[in-house]
């Protein structure tokens, strides 16, 4: 059986690409002494002017300290005072910061966009009107506005494409280490506790919940265990799910947990666009079902190593014996190998059509900072693909 090649399907790109950048400018006050120029005059009047002076000064020092006692921390709402905020449809990070900062809720608009762009949230705050509590951390508020206003206390966010190692750290970040990284793993590595309570597990072919966490905020209280959070996000899966039309990898013979290991590597090697995702989805059928040539069974993955290492393939030794060595191994590596999209999860539901003949799928940077997917029939003209973009 002949190997199968392949160059470059794997992505490592950020889940979020949004960055904010921000300026100040600096004022120059200057004052000029004058008196030597003016003419003597009586004590008198000089005094009520200088009197009048004084007290135009004291005005505009009141006037200015107001100003300002407006525009940072003089006005934060006390710890615990709820704040009543409402935000707009297709309302910008900067506008609501500003309405956060003239709430009392943020001493600074510009670090709260900031933490939103750090934490990969900007463009994602929801709409609605939200109460919301004097002493929140910037953090707080940037993931209780991203939860959307059903969501007003602490919170943890499961970004897509995370694994269930990545999701147990921020479960103990979110709870201050209450809930250890470590317990969070090990009660996610016992589907069999939830099997009775969520019948998609049956199908699961290891005793790992690797996958079926779902990606989205959830809220944190201070009695939730990482029983209750691995529950809290098996019932959205299951919600998730129960919209998706499971027809054609059923007619291919996937179950509905194959499924979830294919969605899970369309995650990692398409972009977000959901005809990539639906091409990539294609190819990735396309390589399975074929049992000879040009691929052999084999789906050609490079993340699938990339999981099991846990860190970049490129020095991989690819004649390593490995169920997720799928430039080996036919066929689906044993588990998903993240918890995908519910887009990534449409993508290996409905391939595209009409794409029964390619095979072959690489992609590049363009001078737009963003990537282009290219798509080949055979291997030929993938290497050419491959040649005209190296």
């Amino acid at each position: 059986m002949a190997p199968f090649k392949r160059q470059i399907t794997y992505s490592s790109r950020p889940n979020h690409r949004a960055r904010v950048a921000h300026s100040m400018g600096d004022r120059q006050f200057r004052t000029y002494d004058t008196s030597a120029l003016q003419p003597k005059r009586s004590k008198g009047p000089m005094i009520a002017f200088v009197a009048v002076i004084v007290v135009v000064a004291l005005l505009l020092i009141l006037g200015v300290s107001t100003l300002v006692r407006g525009c940072t921390s003089g006005n934060l709402a006390a710890d615990g005072q709820q704040v009543t905020v409402e935000v707009a449809d297709g309302e910008s990070t900067s506008s609501i910061a500003q309405s956060l900062q003239q709430a009392g809720l943020v001493s600074s608009a510009g670090d709260f966009t900031k933490k939103v762009s750090d934490l990969g949230l900007d463009g994602s705050l929801q709409p609605g009107t939200y109460t919301l509590t004097g002493g929140m951390s910037l953090e707080d508020l940037a993931k209780t506005l991203s939860a959307g206003p059903g969501l007003t206390g602490p919170s943890v966010t499961i970004p897509e494409g995370l694994t269930l190692a990545n999701i147990a750290g921020r479960v103990s970040d979110a709870t201050n280490g209450r809930i250890s990284a470590d317990d969070f793993k090990a009660q996610a590595s016992n589907a069999s506790v939830y099997a009775s309570d969520f019948p998609f597990l049956k199908d699961a072919g290891t005793n790992s919940l690797e996958g079926f966490l779902f990606p989205k905020t959830y809220a944190v209280s201070s009695t939730d265990t990482a029983d209750s959070l691995i529950r809290a996000m098996l019932s959205q899966y299951q919600t998730e799910v129960a919209t998706l039309d499971y027809s054609y990898p059923t007619s291919k013979n996937f179950n509905s947990y194959q499924t979830l290991i294919l969605a899970s590597i369309i995650e990692k090697e398409a972009s977000d666009d959901a005809d990539i995702r639906a091409k990539v989805s294609a190819v990735f059928y396309n390589r399975l079902l074929n049992t000879g040539a040009p691929t052999y069974g084999l789906l050609g993955s490079d993340a699938t190593t990339a999981y099991e290492i846990g860190g970049d393939p490129d020095n991989y030794d690819w004649t390593t014996d490995s169920a997720y060595n799928t430039r080996r191994h036919a066929g689906l590596p044993p588990t998903p190998i993240c918890s995908p999209s519910i887009g990534s999860l449409q993508a290996a539901c409905n391939p595209a059509p009409d794409f029964d003949d390619y095979y072959f799928f690489s992609f590049w940077p363009n001078d737009q900072g963003t990537i282009d997917y290219f798509f080949d029939k055979t291997y030929d003209e993938h290497q050419a693909t491959v040649a005209a973009h190296s």
